[in-house]
């Protein structure tokens, strides 16, 4: 989800409006009007995609692969914000004004609900996708009321990274866990601490929180003040005050603290999305991942209260409902979530695929770290699925940081923000 973390550094935003007031002369040609153009006329689709640096460069190098597959469809790119909320609002601005382009968008895993609930996309059933390609947690993101309305183009999920020459088994248990992590703080006196992991007052809480086994998916949200929640914000508490493995400022981490801390050696135990693979085992990363090159594994967190579950980050492509060229925009998304691209743009961005296929001795060869990647991916865990996400994430982020930070007990931080995301649900269960 390379929406919570900023692997290109420091980027200078454009405006939404001008972005949006520049898009008018943008419009696709080769459309006849209010009907679709077929796949084999010539047209050109604009996508909409976010993404810098390596990512950039790989979408690039897919879309003139594609092109060459298809010559009668080009494909214009239109940048949108690398930052997440950013991108959001240039998305819903053109999907207000009714616009007919961009035809392809990227969007982050928690949109497609949002989106679709509006109007705003096309349902993608007509084309007969085969949905039981892709990890099942992230192709329900774009499930909406029975109709599909995302394909899934990256997947992300967050799990527990461990040094393996420091840690010889992966614990299976949060006691574990702990225990290990207090004994090689004990052991090995340049650890600062024995479990990094993000608990500042925004969306990484939140992921951190449902990775390490918050029961916070659609149908659970009703019942959020639940003794599972409240195991597990106890659990993150302790780690802190009672066991002192993660030190008092992870109530103010975000993911590049908790990437500083694991690639500096200064921790057994982080809890981060894949990308942190590539930093800490890539040929070119020495030497400043000395402490962690070649000592790096990642599992599902041990659930304390259930089944590992790892939050899902990552990107799925959507059509949008006004592009008279939805056959075409269908030939890219195929053409993106096929082996060959999934596994190019894999090698050279990081992003990991979201085929199962693509995982593959093709894929290994290249980046034998991806086969660990599986492992995390199939426990992978959306997001609720709701239009209403925005404002009950708000709730969620209040409630983690206050017990993170001391302000208030598991039970009082639960106990206060259940009934308003409770409220929140019902808004949209009765249509509001």
């Amino acid at each position: 989800m390379h929406m919570w973390h900023n692997k290109t550094g420091p980027v200078l935003v454009a405006a939404a409006g001008l972005l949006v007031a520049g898009l008018a002369a943008c419009g696709s040609s080769g459309s006849s009007s209010g009907g679709q153009v077929s796949a084999s006329a010539k047209q050109t689709i604009v996508f909409a995609t976010q993404g810098l640096g390596s990512e950039g460069t790989a979408t690039k190098t897919a879309v003139t692969a594609f092109e060459k597959l298809h010559p009668n469809i080009k494909v214009q790119i239109l940048s949108l914000s690398p930052t997440s909320d950013v991108a959001f609002e240039q998305l819903t601005q053109r999907f207000t004004a009714g616009s007919s382009t961009p035809d392809v968008i990227t969007s982050d895993v928690i949109w497609p609900a949002q989106f679709a609930q509006s109007g705003w996309l096309a349902d993608l059933t007509k084309f007969h996708p085969n949905t039981s390609a892709f990890f099942p947690g992230q192709m329900a993101t774009g499930q909406v009321k029975g109709g599909v309305y995302a394909i899934p183009w990256f997947i992300n999920a967050e799990g527990l990274y461990y040094r393996t020459d420091l840690i010889k088994t992966p614990p299976t248990t949060t006691a574990q866990l702990f225990s290990d992590a207090v004994a090689a703080m004990k052991k090995d006196s340049k650890l600062k601490e024995g479990l990094a992991f993000e608990g500042d007052k925004y969306e990484g809480a939140v992921t951190a929180f449902q990775s390490m086994g918050g029961q916070i998916s659609t149908s659970q949200l009703g019942n959020l003040n639940s003794s599972a929640n409240n195991g597990v914000l106890t659990m993150m508490f302790d780690a802190i005050s009672k066991y002192h493995i993660a030190p008092t400022a992870v109530s103010t981490w975000e993911e590049s603290q908790v990437q500083n801390a694991w690639l500096s050696g200064q921790t057994p135990f982080a809890l981060n999305w894949p990308y942190i693979f590539a930093l800490s085992d890539g040929k070119g990363c020495m030497p400043s991942c000395a402490a962690v090159n070649g000592k790096t594994g990642w599992v599902p967190f041990p659930n304390p209260v259930g089944s590992p579950q790892a939050s899902l980050g990552g990107d799925d492509l959507v059509v949008n409902a006004k592009s008279t060229h939805q056959a075409a925009a269908w030939e890219f998304i195929q053409y993106m979530s096929s082996n060959s691209a999934q596994i190019a743009r894999a090698i050279s961005a990081g992003d990991p695929p979201s085929v199962k296929s693509a995982y593959n001795s093709q894929l290994y060869a290249a980046a034998p770290y991806f086969k660990q990647e599986q492992a995390v991916f199939a426990a992978a865990t959306p997001r609720p699925v709701t239009p209403v996400y925005t404002q009950i994430s708000s709730q969620l982020q209040a409630m983690i940081s206050s017990v993170l930070s001391g302000q208030s007990s598991a039970s009082s931080a639960l106990s206060g923000a259940a009934p308003t995301v409770k409220d929140l649900l019902s808004t949209v269960q009765s249509g509001g």
